[in-house]
């Protein structure tokens, strides 16, 4: 009699996969739900990697800015600064020549009185006549006439009368021309000048009253209201 051996003729059972823990009253559904990641939530990492390049990007803008404004105050800084250098030039240059053209005064002078006696002619009329031209080509101008009035800031009085045909300190005489080069005066005009003689206005306005009364007899007096 052939004794079996018990577990040979039955196979052993496969151990089958080790399921969750599932609580009572839980189904396998909510098991797998709660162990996988909740889908479209953002990793913590992630978050605080914007949060830097969101604070790069400030830093970035505002030194941007500094730098900006930093050039914008060194351009018109410059820009003032070639202003000013042009005006300086300018000024350096008028001072240069009206040195030079003050220094010429006497030589038209004598030209002016040469022209006045007669003895402006052959050749030194010619270079007398150029050097007036070049005078004038740099900026000289002449001023001064007889008839005008009398004005301190580009005239200087020599000579001093009385005339009863003025109503105002006029120039009756040019002694010496003015000039001028732009709104620079080089040289004031010498003249002689002329008041309104004294007590003329009182005798001509008494004579205006004179006038008017004798007109108002001739018409019967003024009209009465």
């Amino acid at each position: 009699m052939t004794e079996e051996t018990p577990g040979f003729d039955e196979q052993p059972q496969a151990a089958s996969p080790q399921q969750p823990d599932v609580p009572s009253g839980a189904t396998p559904d909510d098991a797998e739900s709660k162990a996988a990641p909740q889908e479209g939530a953002a990793p913590t990492g992630d978050t605080g990697a914007q949060a830097a390049l969101v604070a790069q990007l400030d830093q970035v803008r505002t030194a941007l800015g500094e730098r900006t404004a930093d050039l914008q105050r060194l351009q018109a800084e410059y820009q003032n600064y070639r202003r000013r250098v042009e005006r300086d030039r300018i000024t350096v240059r008028e001072i240069a020549i009206a040195n030079l053209l003050t220094e010429l005064l006497p030589v038209l002078d004598d030209i002016g009185r040469a022209r006045d006696h007669g003895e402006l002619v052959g050749g030194f009329k010619s270079v007398a006549e150029s050097l007036e031209t070049v005078a004038a080509k740099m900026g000289l101008q002449q001023f001064g006439k007889e008839g005008e009035p009398f004005d301190p800031t580009i005239h200087e009085a020599l000579m001093h009368s009385y005339a009863p045909d003025v109503t105002e300190t006029t120039c009756v005489a040019i002694l010496q021309p003015g000039y001028r080069f732009g709104e620079r005066t080089i040289r004031p005009a010498r003249v002689a000048v002329a008041e309104p003689q004294p007590g003329a206005q009182t005798v001509k306005a008494d004579s205006s009253d004179s006038a008017e009364t004798a007109d108002d007899k001739e018409s019967g007096g003024p009209d009465e209201g």
